[in-house]
């Protein structure tokens, strides 16, 4: 991927070859069981294999982050008929898949969503629409979060629904900072049929599926953030090697070689948060969503520092697009906001803290 990145990011390209391949070797379903066509790997591993690939491009590995969270809620919550259906392709990436949860009024707030699904025979009719979905419009599969009942999560549902459905529709394709080789658009559902036999687990049971996918996105797109802030550290040390001022290179200057270890040093320490809230996630440990929940927060921020310092240490070229390092800061901005912001973050800890209590 990295010799594409800056492409991929000037021209807004979708490469869906280049994931084809990525699903070729197993990183279309990483987590999901192999009887269906996944890899069976853990969530330890999976946590290693998007901090690696994001090195090669944030944006596209962020996606198929996004694309495995999907294909792992339909393994784990689907019955064997709708596992059989979806797993395969989404695992071979012959079909790519898009998570629906945001709307234009309920971001932070996701159990006041409001698209609703109303029960008609044996389909449920969908009206109202999500905003800021990554994929959408070039997605096949589209795993939507909709109110089926009352206020509040319990009445969230959560629906499978396809491309080509009736009454499904997107809106204009985002204009981003960053993560630029995905599309971003709405999801518009106006009068739109879905079969009750779509319908992940029982109804009332979305909000809850919807959160347990969250827990292992959150280390996922923390591990996105370590790639990028691996890359930037090493094209920072190279830039000081060989860009020379006041007769001497940067990397003799004592002040820049301070700021070079304490990068190295808060990449080391967020790697090991990562992989050590994978491990709780995988063990299903009781502090496994406030240990995914601080790996989110501590690593999106010191991934961003990083990669911002990175880009300081590269003068005025840093500011070009020549330069990835550019690219790795405005591709992982976004991840102290979405999978829940930081903010957000915070409160999950603090409330896991306070029930301790």
């Amino acid at each position: 991927m990295a010799p594409h990145m800056a492409e991929w990011d000037q021209k807004e390209i979708f490469p869906v070859e280049a994931m084809r391949k990525a699903a070729q070797l197993g990183f279309g379903g990483i987590y999901v069981n192999p009887e269906v066509g996944g890899s069976g790997l853990s969530r330890l591993d999976t946590s290693i294999i998007f901090e690696a690939l994001s090195t090669g491009c944030v944006s596209t590995t962020a996606y198929i982050s996004i694309h495995n969270m999907c294909a792992w809620m339909i393994d784990t919550f689907g019955n064997n008929e709708q596992r059989e259906k979806y797993c395969p392709d989404l695992c071979s990436m012959q079909k790519f898949a898009s998570y629906c949860l945001t709307e234009p009024g309920s971001g932070s707030d996701a159990a006041s969503l409001l698209t609703s699904a109303k029960l008609q025979g044996d389909h449920y009719v969908l009206n109202g629409s999500k905003a800021f979905i990554s994929g959408a419009g070039d997605t096949d599969v589209y795993v939507v979060m909709c109110r089926t009942g009352g206020k509040g999560p319990k009445g969230i549902s959560c629906l499978v629904v396809e491309k080509e459905t009736p009454g499904l529709s997107f809106g204009k394709k985002e204009k981003k900072v960053g993560w630029n080789s995905q599309p971003t658009r709405a999801v518009m559902f106006e009068d739109c049929a879905v079969p009750v036999a779509n319908r992940l687990g029982a109804e009332g049971e979305g909000f809850n599926i919807a959160m347990k996918g969250l827990n292992g996105g959150r280390i996922n797109i923390a591990s996105c953030s370590l790639g990028a802030a691996h890359a930037s550290v090493v094209l920072a040390r190279d830039h000081l090697c060989v860009r020379k001022q006041f007769g001497e290179t940067l990397s003799k200057n004592q002040y820049l070689q301070f700021k070079l270890a304490e990068m190295a040093t808060k990449l080391v320490a967020s790697r090991l948060l990562v992989r050590q809230a994978a491990l709780a996630l995988q063990e299903s440990r009781p502090d496994a969503v406030a240990l995914c929940s601080m790996a989110k927060l501590f690593v999106t921020d010191e991934s961003f520092s990083i990669c911002n310092q990175a880009l300081q240490m590269h003068g005025g070229y840093g500011y070009l697009k020549d330069y990835a390092v550019q690219q790795y800061v405005r591709d992982i901005r976004v991840h102290q906001i979405l999978e829940g912001t930081n903010e957000v973050m915070r409160m999950i800890i603090a409330r896991s803290l306070l029930t301790e209590s």
